[in-house]
């Protein structure tokens, strides 16, 4: 094979998007910081949740809204942040979305009411949906094929522990100063990131890339996930008090399921798709992304209300709060290298059994706890249960997407992944809290009907019902009845993440058992 010169290699490399790296940790220190300060974002603001919602008397469908606008900009626009990179420049469309992040960040830590602090939320995710694809895929363009490996696994550790400590420094936030400084925190950081990517970040694109965007395709999957997720999350019987205002809910609703048939449509005759469909031809493709949805919608289902039940029904300090996930994340971060390893030796089918298995014990041993009772004795070993059962998972569902697909379609077919994921979050959210409503409420009724209360102890208590544990009590009993209702509530929603787990177990089953060849290196599968 002829030895290229130089001027040809730079050349060939500029035509893929790649330039030659310049002061590589300094890119990986400014990608790093912008990645963590939207994946912290991900999951900090759920420990500043209880306060929050106490300081801007919020229901629970407002705090809801909280995270879903933040979700739902960020999974409907990600793969969309990745083609402006690639046609517009990827350090101009991260920087933007960077700075995006910062005013989103500083509106949500200035906003006086709740529907102020959900739109910033929305310019937050925004701004995530640029710089998250655009960290990774400037890492790429600055890094030679024989170290981006090595750069991306440190982006890959860093961003690990950041999200490990973050809601621990969340919740220490909000103990000993305000919920506002879980955002206001973004502002230096967003500042140290745009300094050190205008002076050591390199520019580049895809000169290959396709010149019309899928603008079509974009407009209509965050409108139908917007419309879906309204409907469910406003048709608990909270907000939609008459006949009239379900009508408009569930319309909503039905509006959101045409939309994204009509993305489906839109998506195969468009030129440059958001999202490949034939990608989906590939069984294990399809059944990697089908226990990526089953498996990931409870974790975040999770991940939102477990912070309300320790510090509105257990008492917990926001700090204690946000650490007391840490075993989890920790656990996926030690172990994911030796899962990663399990494929070679195994392939991908028994890992993503197994794990899923142990991931839906955890979730049940969450069904144990009550009222009170040491973190160590209740909550612990569900956690640390669920975070071996995550980390047997991780790696290898992340490798069997990546060899499910040609090599030339590996970075649509891991954002394709990453928004799958994130929708599913998105909608857990949105699903479990209609069921720990209705579970409430049907327990909640219950408890009350069996107190002598007074008129006016009683309308005051049904006020406060869309607030759910939140809700300001000044009666014990009545208090303690909406604690119990709580935790009834959340078993059924406990019970259902137990059931989504086993069914991602099964769904393991589509994903063909193969090992790598015997150089080491894997079997790629072809898309038709």
């Amino acid at each position: 094979m002829p030895i290229k010169a130089p001027s040809e290699e730079s050349a060939a490399r500029a035509a893929r998007g790649v330039v030659q790296p310049r002061s590589g940790p300094w890119v990986l220190i400014a990608t790093i910081l912008a990645s963590s300060m939207a994946f912290i974002d991900g999951t900090v603001v759920n420990v500043a949740l209880p306060a929050l919602q106490a300081a801007l008397h919020a229901s629970v469908t407002d705090i809801q809204w909280v995270v879903e606008s933040y979700a739902l900009l960020l999974a409907s626009l990600l793969l969309l942040g990745g083609s402006l990179g690639d046609l517009y420049g990827r350090r101009k469309i991260f920087l933007s979305g960077v700075l995006l992040f910062a005013i989103g960040s500083s509106w949500c830590g200035f906003a006086s009411s709740i529907a102020s602090l959900i739109v910033a939320r929305g310019l937050q995710g925004i701004g995530a949906a640029f710089l998250v694809p655009g960290s990774l895929a400037i890492i790429s363009a600055s890094y030679p094929e024989d170290k981006r490996g090595r750069a991306i696994g440190t982006w890959s550790g860093f961003t690990a522990i950041t999200a490990a400590i973050g809601p621990v420094l969340g919740g220490w936030l909000v103990e000993n100063a305000s919920w506002r400084w879980v955002f206001f925190i973004n502002l230096p950081i967003a500042g140290v990131v745009i300094l050190l990517s205008l002076w050591r970040v390199p520019e580049s694109r895809n000169e290959a890339a396709s010149k019309s965007l899928d603008w079509p395709g974009a407009a209509l999957a965050t409108f139908g996930l917007g419309a879906i997720t309204y409907a469910l999350i406003n048709g608990s019987g909270g907000s939609a008090a008459t006949r009239g205002h379900e009508a408009v809910v569930w319309g909503f609703g039905l509006a959101g399921v045409g939309a994204l048939l009509c993305f489906l449509f839109v998506e195969t005759r468009s030129g440059a798709p958001m999202v490949s469909l034939r990608l989906f031809r590939s069984r294990e493709f399809s059944g990697a992304n089908l226990l990526t949805f089953l498996l990931y919608a409870p974790l975040g289902g999770i991940l939102f209300f477990f912070p309300l039940d320790l510090i509105q029904v257990q008492h917990y300090p926001a700090t204690q709060a946000g650490a007391a996930l840490l075993p989890l994340i920790l656990l996926i971060f030690i172990l994911s290298r030796w899962s990663g390893g399990l494929v070679a030796r195994y392939g991908a089918r028994l890992p993503l059994t197994i794990g899923p298995l142990v991931a839906a014990s955890g979730f049940a041993l969450f069904l144990r706890p009550g009222i009170g009772g040491s973190y160590w004795s209740t909550f612990f070993p569900a956690v640390v249960v669920l975070g071996i059962g995550m980390a047997i998972s991780v790696a290898p569902l992340t490798t069997a997407v990546m060899e499910s697909v040609p090599s030339s379609e590996a970075g649509v077919a891991s954002g394709v992944n990453n928004a799958v994921s994130r929708i599913a979050g998105l909608l857990a959210i949105a699903v479990f809290g209609l069921v720990l409503s209705a579970g409430f409420n049907r327990t909640l009724d219950r408890s009350l009907a069996q107190m002598q209360l007074s008129p006016a102890v009683r309308q005051s208590a049904d006020s406060q019902r869309s607030k759910l544990a939140g809700a300001q009590i000044s009666e014990v009993s009545v208090k303690h009845a909406f604690d119990e209702a709580f935790v009834s509530g959340y078993r059924d929603v406990i019970w259902i993440s137990v059931g989504m787990a086993l069914l991602s177990a099964l769904s393991a089953q589509i994903i063909q058992s193969k090992k790598t060849q015997g150089d080491g290196t894997p079997r790629r599968l072809t898309v038709p």
